[in-house]
């Protein structure tokens, strides 16, 4: 089977399962594992924001918006020349990756006939049902449910590890000009660290706040996972936080690669999340993951 993957989770998910030598096309942004941008076509495009403030990139993204524009650019011809079997796409955010809509529509123009899978979880149980159903789609059922058996056992592991200990006020920033709350999987992923979400919606879309909500909600700990940043941006947004916030801890944590990707490597962030959270309980934060900052 042909794969293509419009958005940088189900590659992940495409490569956890062991399916790579399947994956001919992905977009600018599948980053993980590196060989996914170096070895296969890329047939999405978009801006490179990097070098922007995120006050620069909210105004960005909000003014395409407003002007029906879209944020990705879909080369049409060069996925009609893939011939893909199956493409996975998603309709939770406009802003992370192509509609699915847009998607079938292009297809069609084309005459292509490929089958498109949207993935769009809310929760964290949701995204390793995404595992499940790609694996379904793709004929590895098998290594789908040994890969989310393997991950469950990790969630339990931490939640033994945490149980019956103070489960301190988390508050998560995933955007800090203007201030989103967290929302979708995010507020699961402190629970399972042993957490209280506060200033969060579950299984719900991101919001634009103002930090008076946050100081409102009264945290024990803020955590900032700022979307499409890793660690080094992530710790020069957390201490803009630490200045709104002063007096409460506040750590930056590797975004990108632990918490707002709905993939495998979300366990790796309810690990870490636990490890700032619980630092007596569980084993250190991996180096590169997180860094506290006030």
């Amino acid at each position: 089977m042909r794969l293509v993957s419009l958005l940088p989770s189900a590659t992940e998910i495409v490569y956890a399962l062991g399916l790579d030598d399947d994956l001919v096309g992905v977009t600018f942004e599948c980053d993980e594992p590196p060989a996914a941008r170096q070895d296969k076509a890329v047939v999405v495009g978009g801006r490179d924001t990097r070098g922007m403030t995120p006050a620069e990139i909210d105004s960005y993204v909000k003014g395409r918006m407003a002007a029906g524009d879209d944020l990705y650019t879909l080369h049409a011809d060069a996925l009609a020349d893939l011939a893909p079997d199956l493409i996975l796409t998603q309709d939770l955010c406009r802003v992370c990756a192509l509609p699915s809509g847009q998607v079938s529509d292009a297809l069609d123009y084309l005459g292509c006939r490929a089958d498109v899978l949207s993935l769009d979880p809310y929760t964290l149980d949701e995204v390793l049902d995404t595992i499940v159903a790609v694996g379904d789609r793709t004929g590895v059922p098998d290594r789908a449910g040994v890969l989310v058996a393997g991950l469950r056992r990790r969630l339990a592991a931490v939640a033994a590890a945490v149980a019956g200990a103070d489960a301190p006020r988390v508050a998560v920033v995933e955007w800090v000009d203007p201030p989103f709350t967290a929302g979708h999987w995010v507020p699961d992923l402190v629970s399972a660290a042993g957490g209280n979400p506060v200033a969060a919606r579950p299984g719900a879309r991101s919001t634009q706040t103002t930090w008076d909500a946050f100081a409102a909600a009264n945290p024990d700990v803020v955590l900032v996972a700022p979307c499409g940043f890793r660690l080094d941006g992530a710790a020069q947004q957390a201490r803009v936080v630490a200045d709104r916030m002063p007096g409460v801890p506040v750590w930056a944590l590797d975004g990108d690669s632990l918490v707002v990707r709905p993939g495998p490597r979300l366990i790796d962030g309810v690990e870490t999340i636990a490890a700032v959270l619980h630092p007596d309980r569980v084993p250190a934060v991996p180096a590169g993951t997180a860094t506290r900052v006030a």
